[in-house]
């Protein structure tokens, strides 16, 4: 929480309309750890390891969104953060996003369908599956991660015109440059490509379990970028450093790019193809 509330006042300074933040920068993104789990069986360590995960995890609307909250009016701006959040009736976790407005209200994304071993840890988004925020610069909003793998996913939101693509995420590999770009070429759209940046020592000293034992310096090594809506980068990935990338982008490309090339809109054949969303 310091480290955030630190970001968003070092960003503060240039007066941004828009701060965004990676994947489950609240409370950290555990990767290499198992939480002590194999097929059939799990461990007491890696057990006291995940109730130590779930009590840094974040229940949207109580003290640390308040916060938030705050910081985001004190900012004047429209923050998005990564977060894990827990459920304060069930108590399951849920990967999820959060974009504040600068008036301090807020709208909160789960992640569809948590990856891999991720489903270990959190659960399949039950609400809050495609909320778009509305702005000055048009209406922005968030996949997680591999949900940007989700055509379907990809679709429903550019069905509800965003501007800005949002996505919190930790893909490290050359891989996800090449998929962030098509994404801002087929949306239209603004890519803000928030990755994170872990070290080895990012982790705990005193875990219980020994996860963290052979994954090198550079857990994740970033990439962060802006790409505009021709798939060019605004700025370029950025490696093996922790810091604030600040950008200006033209909000009138995403309009202008439609005229060739509008996915939901004119080069679209509802009467072949059609997708029905149960936006919850």
């Amino acid at each position: 929480m310091k480290k955030t509330l630190d970001f968003i006042e070092k960003a503060a300074v240039q007066k941004p309309d828009l701060i965004v933040f990676p994947e489950l920068f609240i409370p950290g993104y555990p990767i290499g750890m198992n939480f002590g789990f194999s097929m059939g069986k799990r461990t007491e360590e890696g057990r006291e390891d995940w109730k130590r995960y779930y009590d840094a995890s974040v229940v949207a609307g109580e003290e640390e969104f308040q916060i938030l909250s705050e910081a985001a009016k004190k900012a004047g701006a429209y923050i998005s953060i990564g977060f894990s959040e827990r459920d304060a009736v069930i108590g399951t976790l849920y990967n999820s996003n959060v974009i504040f407005e600068p008036d301090g209200s807020y709208k909160v994304h789960r992640k569809l369908k948590p990856t891999g071993s991720e489903r270990v840890v959190w659960g399949d988004a039950n609400k809050g599956f495609f909320p778009v925020t509305e702005t000055p610069s048009g209406p922005i909003g968030s996949l997680i991660c591999w949900e940007s793998y989700m055509p379907l996913a990809r679709v429903a939101l550019y069905q509800k015109g965003i501007t800005i693509y949002i996505s919190p995420n930790t893909n490290d590999n050359p891989e996800w440059q090449a998929t962030i770009q098509h994404i801002a070429i087929e949306g239209k759209c603004y890519f803000i490509n928030a990755d994170m940046i872990i070290r080895k020592d990012s982790y705990p000293a005193d875990l219980r379990t020994d996860d963290t034992k052979g994954l090198p310096y550079w857990v994740c090594r970033g990439g962060s970028c802006i790409v505009d809506p021709f798939g060019h980068y605004v700025t370029d990935p950025v490696w093996d450093e922790e810091t604030v990338i600040y950008a200006d982008i033209d909000m009138e490309l995403p309009a202008a790019c439609k005229m060739e090339h509008d996915a939901t809109g004119h080069y679209a054949r509802p009467d072949v193809l059609k997708l029905a969303v149960d936006d919850k």
